[in-house]
Parts: structure tokens; sequence; C-alpha cells
């Protein structure tokens, strides 16, 4: 059994309890009256961290894009020099063949200067071909081995070594 004095202190705080319950649901509904005005406070206070950190996440996605665009650049420059190192190759192999060497090729028979230029440097041979006009040269490639043919006209193409699957970059 439970003594009187006992008794007595639980009914006080049972009714302090009450007192606070009730104290309380004033106080909420105080705050549901309050909330706009406390939210609209919470939105002014925080809109400089918001926009700082806006701001932050905006300067990292410039800082990638920026990393992105300097390795395309670099790509494209690595392209360029290849290009420019192939110009000047073609121009180079174009000079080997002489004007006067040409006149030769182009007055001879077919089969007679396609002999001859199946026993040359293939990049003189290719020369004198790429500058013959085209009537002459296919004449005079046709009457050649098709390997040799083949690649002779690769040379005039200067046809990159190129990968079979090569990775292609954005």
């Amino acid at each position: 059994m439970m003594s009187r004095t006992t008794c007595r202190n639980l009914r006080r705080v049972a009714a302090g309890a009450l007192l606070l319950g009730v104290m309380s649901f004033g106080g909420a509904q105080a705050q549901e009256a309050n909330a706009p005005a406390k939210n609209n406070q919470y939105c002014t206070n925080i809109a400089d961290a918001a926009s700082d950190a806006r701001f932050a996440l905006q300067k990292q996605a410039l800082a990638d894009m920026e990393k992105e665009i300097e390795g395309r650049i670099k790509v494209l420059e690595a392209k360029r020099a290849e290009y420019e190192e192939w110009l000047k190759r073609r121009n180079e192999v174009l000079e080997k063949a002489d004007e006067t060497i040409v006149m030769i090729y182009a007055r001879m028979r077919p089969d007679a200067a396609a002999l001859q230029l199946m026993n040359m440097d293939e990049e003189i041979a290719a020369a004198v071909i790429a500058k013959l006009n085209p009537r002459a040269a296919s004449a005079v490639l046709n009457e050649m081995e098709p390997a040799r043919a083949a690649q002779l006209a690769n040379v005039i193409t200067d046809a990159p070594k190129r990968e079979k699957n090569p990775v292609r970059q954005n």
C-alpha cells in the first residue's frame, strides 16, 4: 500500500503534468499562429548561405567545364599538328616528281609506264601518278598489279594508319 504522502505527491505530479500539457497546447497554437512569420524569418536568415552554396556549386561546375574544354583543346591541337605533318609530307612527295618526268610518263604507253613505275621508289612513282592527268593515271594504274596499284594509291592519298577501333572523345 501507498502512504498518504506518496499519494499526494503523485497527485501533485499529475496535476503539474496536466498543467504543462495545457500550457504546451496553448503554446503550440501560438506557434502555429506565428509560423508564417517565423518561416519568412528563417528564409531570410538562410538566403545568404543558400546563395553562397549555389555560387560554390556553379563555380565548381565552371571549373569542371574549363578542365574538359582544356582537354578538348589539347586533343584538337594534336590533331592539327598531325594534319600539318600530313600536309607537309604530301607536299614533299608531290615535289619529288619533276614536271619533265611527268611529261615523259604522260606520253608513254600505259603498259610501259606501269612497268617502269612498278620498279621505282613508291613515293616517286606515286608523285608521278598524282601529277598525271586522271585519264592517263587510271590507264597506268590499270596496267599494274592490283597490290602495287593499291599501294601507290595509298601513298597518293597518304592514308594515315588508323586503329581499327579508335576511341572517340566527345
